[in-house]
C-alpha cells in the first residue's frame, strides 16, 4: 500500500486506517502535521506504519498523537526511534480549540484516518473527529454498503448485454 496516490494531486499515501469508518460515525476531518524523527521519516516511505490502534488526544494545552506503530528503522541502528512513543501534532490554535474541546466530550475521538506525504514531501496526518458506532449502527451500514454494490453489479451487468 505504500505509496500511493490519493486524491489530492502528488500526494502519497502512506498508511490509511479504514476500520475507524467501520467504527466511527466521521463528523469531521482535520489536517495536521506531525513531529518526527528522521529514522521515523525512512520508516514511513517505506510504508511501515499501523494505524490502527491510534488515537489522538490532549496533553496540557497540545494534541498529541498516540498508539501509532512506526516501525523502526534497521539502517539507523543506535539513533533509532521508539515504536509506539507519542508524537506531537502540528496544527493552529483555532483548530486546537474546536477540535480539542470535542475530543474531551463524552462519545467522542480523535481517530487517525490517514498518514500522507503532501507534494512538498512532508507528512501529514488525517484526523477524523468521530462518534462511537453502536452494533446495529455498523450492521445498518453494512446493509446500505451491499445494497448499494448489489445496484451497482446489476447496472454492470444490464450495461453489458
Amino acid at each position: 500500500m505504500a505509496n500511493k496516490k490519493t486524491e489530492k494531486s502528488n500526494e502519497k499515501l502512506v498508511a490509511e486506517n479504514r476500520k475507524a469508518r467501520h467504527e466511527y460515525e466521521i463528523l469531521d476531518t482535520l489536517e495536521c502535521g506531525i513531529m518526527l524523527m528522521g529514522s521515523e521519516v525512512k520508516s514511513l516511505r517505506e510504508g511501515k506504519v499501523s494505524l490502527a490502534e491510534g488515537y489522538a488526544g490532549l496533553r496540557g494545552t497540545e494534541l498529541w498523537l498516540f498508539q501509532v506503530d512506526i516501525a523502526e528503522y534497521k539502517q539507523a541502528t543506535l539513533w533509532n526511534h521508539e515504536p509506539k512513543r507519542p508524537r506531537k501534532l502540528l496544527l493552529k490554535k483555532q483548530q486546537l480549540r474546536k477540535f480539542g474541546e470535542k475530543s474531551l466530550e463524552k462519545g467522542f475521538t480523535l481517530a487517525p484516518m490517514k498518514i500522507y506525504f503532501n507534494e512538498r514531501g512532508i507528512a501529514k496526518v488525517l484526523l477524523g473527529l468521530g462518534k462511537g458506532k453502536q452494533t446495529h449502527d455498523r450492521r445498518e451500514t453494512l446493509k446500505k454498503n451491499e445494497a448499494r454494490r448489489d445496484i451497482d453489479r446489476a447496472m454492470k451487468s444490464k450495461g453489458r448485454e
